[in-house]
């Protein structure tokens, strides 16, 4: 059965092959991967987005969304979005369910794990057709490089090695800084992109907001830090011009909400016209405004 399907497969690719490559996976199922276009041709179809038609996969046992670090700030608006387009959602957190006080905790599984052992809940994986990692934090350089890149690689890997098709990392932007300035922080960064891009070279969008705001639940306090955000974002959104300035162009990347990056995250995640690669501040406002 297999046999047939990727000899009937093989014809088809054979007739399409201008526009598209093909392989057979590790299942012996057809499918089919975005050639890269060449340089005349992207400056020809540069405004264009085609999206892979379906072939027969294992895409049917697959219907989970595994959010990591979802009872965090970005975290939970991922986890909100997710179930407003009827998503099922799994997160997984070294906490499990959060002490938010909301009716949409209910609709969603929560799991306690380390990402630096996934054998416990590595079963999971078999039911996830895409993973949005918001894992992140601060501290020392030493920390922030393992939680921020060690953490977020070991997940890479787990979810490689299963099979999972679309991998969403919610990164952030460079603002230019000097590279002794929270050096661990963006070196984990930046090498858990690295492990994206090899990984998930077809089915992975890394996210690069800058300041993102909303409201922030710090145990019983309610932080608003769109009292700040959201006039820079007005300003700045309007001042695109001055994001090329040499030297300050990249300080005055705009803030975010933090609903955008949210919907900017499940776009990328669920929709296979949004292409793999890098979507900076301004990737993310046109797919979450839309």
């Amino acid at each position: 059965m297999a046999t047939r399907a990727a000899l009937r497969y093989y014809h088809h690719c054979q007739r399409a092959a201008r526009s598209w490559s093909c392989t057979i996976n590790h299942n012996g199922a057809a499918s089919r991967l975005l050639s890269t276009p060449s340089s005349a041709e992207q400056s020809q179809d540069s405004g264009k987005l085609e999206e892979a038609e379906p072939v027969e996969t294992d895409s049917q046992d697959r219907t989970k969304l595994l959010v990591l670090g979802g009872s965090g700030f970005v975290g939970t608006n991922v986890c909100r979005e997710a179930l407003h387009r009827g998503l099922p959602v799994v997160s997984l957190n070294r906490s499990g369910m959060p002490s938010i006080k909301e009716p949409w905790v209910n609709n969603i599984t929560w799991v306690r794990g380390n990402l630096f052992d996934p054998n416990p809940w590595k079963e999971i994986l078999k039911e996830v057709s895409a993973v949005i990692s918001c894992v992140g934090g601060f501290g020392s350089n030493e920390a922030m490089k393992k939680i921020n890149g060690d953490a977020n690689i070991s997940a890479i890997n787990a979810a490689s090695e299963a099979g999972v098709k679309r991998y969403v990392y919610i990164s952030a932007a460079d603002f230019g800084l000097p590279r002794f300035f929270m050096r661990g922080y963006y070196e984990g960064k930046r090498a858990a992109e690295a492990a994206l891009r090899s990984k998930f070279p077809y089915g992975g969008v890394i996210l690069k907001p800058g300041f993102i705001h909303g409201t922030r639940h710090v145990g019983e306090l309610q932080i608003p830090l769109s009292l700040i955000g959201a006039p820079l974002e007005l300003a700045l959104r309007n001042a695109k011009g001055l994001s090329g300035t040499p030297l300050i162009g990249q300080l005055l990347i705009p803030p975010v909400k933090v609903t955008t990056v949210a919907k900017a995250a499940i776009r990328s995640a669920i929709d296979n016209a949004v292409p793999p690669g890098d979507l900076d501040v301004w990737g993310i406002i046109r797919l979450g405004d839309h």
